[in-house]
């Protein structure tokens, strides 16, 4: 277990992992920070300690669409361009972690598509729930890449907060490689909202 500056991270188990985007190796963590219990899983493809700063991708959880195949948000677009990516260089990391919702939860997340549904964007949903537009942390992300022994990346985000908590950690970030989704009616406002309300770069 790795403790830094009162977070503490547990690597609880590994194993192969053939998927349909190749081979990887599967890793489960768990952080612990202010009382506060969260757990990630992590796919490694290749050796990350050679051949220059490994692609990362830092993924939020969404059953909806990495699941149900939703067209609401690019959720799903972005986790596969990522594996995609990763197995096209034959290296690299990818971080999936349990904030469902912007970190609302899910039975949240669906009364915020209710609201969606009556005119609210993303941001204003979670306002009206009493949540505020993004409550995710990346500090476990942070500590997983230490784990791996990273000091320099190549991530793989259009989120400003992923990119300035990545730096937060001490990983300098040797390039950003945007994961952007194809354009639909359906996510056109979503896409939209994240731009003009939240500063993604897209």
């Amino acid at each position: 277990m790795n403790t830094t500056s009162g977070f503490r991270l547990e690597m609880v188990a590994e194993a192969d992992f053939p998927s349909e985007f190749g081979f990887f190796r599967i890793y489960g963590f768990r952080g612990v920070e202010d009382g506060r219990t969260e757990e990630a899983v992590a796919l490694r493809m290749g050796d990350l300690s050679t051949g220059g700063p490994p692609l990362v991708r830092i993924h939020s959880q969404c059953l909806t669409g990495d699941v149900f195949h939703s067209l609401r948000c690019d959720c799903r677009a972005q986790l596969e361009i990522a594996l995609e990516t990763i197995a096209a260089h034959g290296r690299g990391l990818l971080i999936y972690e349990h904030q469902e919702g912007r970190g609302i939860g899910l039975l949240n997340k669906l009364r915020a598509y209710e609201l969606q549904d009556a005119g609210a964007d993303t941001v204003e949903a979670n306002e009206r729930l009493g949540f505020e537009s993004d409550l995710r942390s990346y500090s476990l992300p942070g500590q997983i890449l230490k784990y791996f022994g990273l000091t320099s990346v190549r991530l793989m985000s259009n989120n400003p907060e992923k990119i300035a908590a990545v730096e937060a950690a001490g990983v300098s970030i040797a390039e950003r490689v945007p994961c952007i989704a194809d354009e639909l009616d359906t996510r056109a406002a979503y896409l939209a909202t994240k731009r003009d309300k939240m500063g993604h770069l897209l």
